[in-house]
């Protein structure tokens, strides 16, 4: 079976890209692909360093970070914009993850996977610019990005009392981001 893995690019508790990415998995249930949801918060790192993998080797929970990459044909990611570009959380883990391990190449886990985009934020344009920057760096890795994306605006508005993003149009889009991922998700299984 053919499986994703989603997570958000954000530990916060009250996080709008944590509330979406689930919104996102549950729409991946009726897609026919598995979708494994995991918090980064449970995979903590140091900064990535040179000097410090040298020394010490790939952190533990890099390593397993990358067996669940490895292990997945997509991604769905709901990343903040932090400043236009990626939070350093969503960074680092990118880069710990491409490390090299026992003589496999440190893209591996990226290579010929696919990844769909997803951002949310109080402002108008929903963190479009944050999912522009990380477009590039998971193309860099081998991963296709999907052209299907969607940005959030407005976030605080947008979900319930129980943190539901209720129905209506920006449920449907990222229904319609999930199904276009599942898609090329099936494909490239083939």
């Amino acid at each position: 079976m053919s499986r994703i893995l989603a997570f958000a690019g954000s530990t916060r508790t009250d996080s709008f890209n944590r509330k979406l990415v689930k919104a996102a998995v549950t729409a991946a249930e009726s897609t026919g692909v598995g979708c494994t949801l995991i918090e980064l918060a449970d995979y903590s790192l140091p900064i990535y360093d040179g000097d410090l993998e040298a020394a010490d080797g790939v952190p533990a929970n890099a390593l397993e970070l990358r067996r669940l990459f490895k292990e997945h044909q997509g991604f769905l990611i709901a990343a903040p914009e932090y400043n236009s570009s990626v939070t350093p959380l969503l960074k680092n883990t990118i880069d710990w993850v491409s490390r090299p391990v026992d003589g496999e190449p440190g893209g591996l886990p990226y290579q010929g996977k696919v990844a769909a985009l997803l951002s949310a934020s109080p402002g108008a344009l929903g963190g479009l610019r944050g999912l522009a920057a990380l477009r590039p760096i998971l193309t860099t890795l081998g991963t296709v990005v999907i052209p299907q994306q969607f940005a959030l605006g407005r976030a605080g508005n947008a979900f319930d009392d129980d943190g539901q993003l209720p129905a209506g149009a920006e449920r449907d889009r990222v229904e319609s981001v999930v199904a276009a991922l599942a898609e090329w998700v099936k494909r490239a299984a083939s």
